[in-house]
């Protein structure tokens, strides 16, 4: 089966691109390189045991989509896109352009080729401030930010297609708070900069690029003060990913969670990353940020009963990843 991975050399289309490696698919990874590098392509191929072509290109080019289309593709996975909260709220006229522009002119591409299999990864942020724990798929849908925005009309819109088609057929996976890296330590987050994610930001503090870890909040309704997430290994929502690619015999349009079903504070972040690393995480509180929520994780039961998915691995697991990469990459790719 040919897979067209949209957003391919980013951190989780990169694992996914492994795991279908893997498990026999023709990869071709299409990426603007805009949050990635090519290096990642190539430690893709090693890792999965197959060539994975690539091609650079833009989601918005819908010239180069058509060409790349033309080879003949089975599927698309959709991680194109910019993905920064705080950066969303600074230039939501870019996200808007980047994310919900470029996947209509993917939907346009994918049905003038006839490629009517799509798995999109979207992202927990469309349930904005949950009224109760755990969240289910059928919470509100209530976003707080203009990322969170693109997501949900991004989903909405892939839905249209669906009930316009019925025989498109499309997977929205909203996952939760990705962390670790794989396995070998050769692929990992490399965010490019400052960290705008907690697990990388408290690999670096522990690797010394960082004083300190700014915690924002120590007064949450949470059992230490500090906001809860449900943090998930990247290497399951690969997995996740590729099961999701599997159920997609019959048209329709579903969402479905990817968590561990378990919170996690700040503080238990920090304590499971000083116990992988060996070394300390110095940190201060400092101000509540705008938009953050006490508390969000996953239920995740309706994935298990579909895809017959269930993460694997924990917030130890995902600490000890993330620091065997970032002491192999202290710099990322560069």
């Amino acid at each position: 089966m040919k897979v067209l991975v949209c957003g391919g050399a980013g951190y989780i289309g990169s694992h996914t691109c492994v795991t279908l490696l893997e498990r026999g698919y023709d990869v071709l990874i299409f990426d603007s390189l805009v949050n990635s590098s090519e290096l990642t392509v190539e430690r893709i191929s090693t890792l999965g045991g197959a060539k994975a072509r690539f091609v650079r290109g833009d989601i918005r080019d819908r010239d180069a989509l058509d060409a790349v289309m033309s080879v003949g593709i089975d599927a698309v996975f959709h991680f194109a896109g910019l993905k920064t909260v705080g950066e969303s709220y600074e230039n939501p006229l870019t996200y808007f352009e980047n994310n919900i522009a470029g996947t209509i002119t993917l939907l346009q591409a994918m049905q003038a080729a006839g490629v009517k299999k799509l798995v999109f990864s979207s992202s927990a942020t469309v349930y904005g401030d949950p009224e109760r724990m755990p969240i289910a798929e059928d919470a509100a849908l209530r976003v707080k930010n203009p990322y969170g925005r693109t997501k949900l009309v991004m989903e909405q819109l892939i839905g249209e297609l669906c009930d316009a088609d019925p025989a498109f057929s499309a997977i929205l996976l909203r996952y939760f708070n990705p962390a670790g890296a794989h396995p070998s330590g050769h692929l990992g987050e490399d965010p490019g900069g400052t960290p705008s994610n907690l697990v990388p930001y408290v690999a670096q503090v522990a690797a010394g690029l960082h004083d300190h870890l700014s915690i924002f909040g120590h007064d949450y309704p949470t059992h230490d003060g500090t906001g809860v997430r449900d943090y998930i290994h990247v290497m399951d929502l690969a997995d996740a990913h590729v099961k999701a690619l599997g159920i997609m015999d019959h048209g329709g349009c579903m969402a479905m969670n990817l968590g561990t079903g378990r919170g996690y504070s700040v503080l238990d972040v920090v304590e499971a990353f000083e116990h992988a690393s060996g070394r300390p995480v110095p940190y201060q509180f400092v101000e509540r940020r705008a938009g953050d929520v006490a508390e969000a994780w996953a239920d995740p039961s309706l994935a298990e009963r579909t895809l017959g998915w269930r993460a694997r691995f924990g917030l130890p697991r995902m600490c000890e990843d993330a620091w065997r990469w970032q002491s192999a990459h202290p710099y990322g790719y560069r």
